[in-house]
């Protein structure tokens, strides 16, 4: 039996020729990164049939320390390169199984009424140029489209029409986003320079800009909303559309979801929601014990007004003509 490859000679061979060019562009992007970050530095010099578990489990254990959520990601690809390595015979057992990925951190976060006016508020300070400018209106069109990071800070002007972006690489496959009017305001007020992004690189237009976007850590220190993460911007809008009223299946589409079911994770109900409905249960059970006729769940069910309405559902940016 010939003696197996390193693990730097077997992904730059068989594994890039077999899997690697069957990826989307998104997907080699985050392939790249985890093989030049992590894998490599760590395993590419080993041959294939000495990498064992226990040292897949010190990699891994080390490097969830401070990055849980890429670590997961990273054991991802390192587990695709190696059950690869199983079927061309160069080992007999995938190293990394057994290895269990870092939970997801419970998604319960979405902004409040307040929250909302107080990020729009910050952000119009943040206009400025170069760098700030194109991060302040990523921060927007995350904000009024639910869409990645990814598929806005990568967004060409090919994808863009009218009402729409026709996203021909996004995690789930192609994909259509409906613009509102906020998010169409955005993308005709950005200037067209030449390069095929809308946001491209300030040093190097044929490509896009960075993915790191330093200025939300300021931006949400400012707007008092420390606890928000980036990605909680597209959990923020599937919560508000859910509120107000459009059914899950909807949201999904609207988000690129392949199923509802990933959509569900997103689409918490707020403190309001569930204050209302116990509200509505006690004055219930209360007019019952009390002897009324009518039990008040039979009642119309009547909209909040007043005070009860402060935090409840309503459009992201109102009377606002753009974003």
């Amino acid at each position: 039996m010939a003696a197996a490859p390193t693990f730097q000679d077997f992904v730059d061979g068989p594994w890039r020729t077999a899997c690697y060019r069957r990826c989307r562009e998104s997907t080699r992007r985050r392939v790249d990164s985890a093989l030049r970050t992590q894998l490599l530095p760590t395993f590419g010099r080993r041959s294939l049939d000495v990498i064992g578990r226990a040292d897949v489990h010190l990699w891994f254990d080390k490097y969830s320390q401070t990055a849980p959520g890429g670590a997961n990601r990273t054991l991802d690809v390192f587990r695709q390169i190696m059950n690869h390595a199983v079927e061309c015979g160069h080992i007999a057992d995938n190293p990394t199984s057994g290895v269990t990925r870092n939970p997801r951190p419970q998604l319960t976060r979405f902004l409040s009424r307040d929250e909302i006016d107080r990020l729009h508020a910050v952000l119009d300070s943040h206009q400025g140029r170069g760098s700030g400018r194109q991060q302040s209106e990523i921060l927007r069109l995350l904000l009024l489209t639910g869409c990645r990071r990814g598929e806005i800070v990568c967004l060409r002007w090919s994808e863009v029409g009218e009402n729409a972006l026709h996203l021909a690489d996004s995690k789930t496959g192609p994909r259509t986003v409906l613009l509102n009017a906020q998010a169409q305001a955005i993308l005709k007020r950005q200037p067209r320079e030449g390069s095929e992004f809308v946001f491209p690189s300030l040093r190097d237009s044929s490509k896009p800009r960075s993915s790191e976007l330093s200025l939300w850590r300021k931006i949400r220190k400012q707007a008092r909303i420390e606890d928000v993460r980036l990605h909680d911007l597209r959990h923020n809008f599937a919560s508000h559309a859910v509120m107000n009223g459009v059914p899950v299946p909807v949201v999904s589409r609207l988000l690129g979801h392949s199923n509802a079911g990933m959509t569900l994770r997103y689409a918490h109900m707020g403190d309001w929601d569930t204050q209302l409905a116990a509200e509505r249960v006690g004055s219930a059970i209360a007019a019952a014990l009390a002897g009324s006729v009518h039990f008040a769940a039979d009642r119309p069910r009547q909209p909040p007004s007043g005070d009860e309405h402060r935090e409840g559902p309503r459009n992201l940016f109102p009377n606002r003509s753009s974003a």
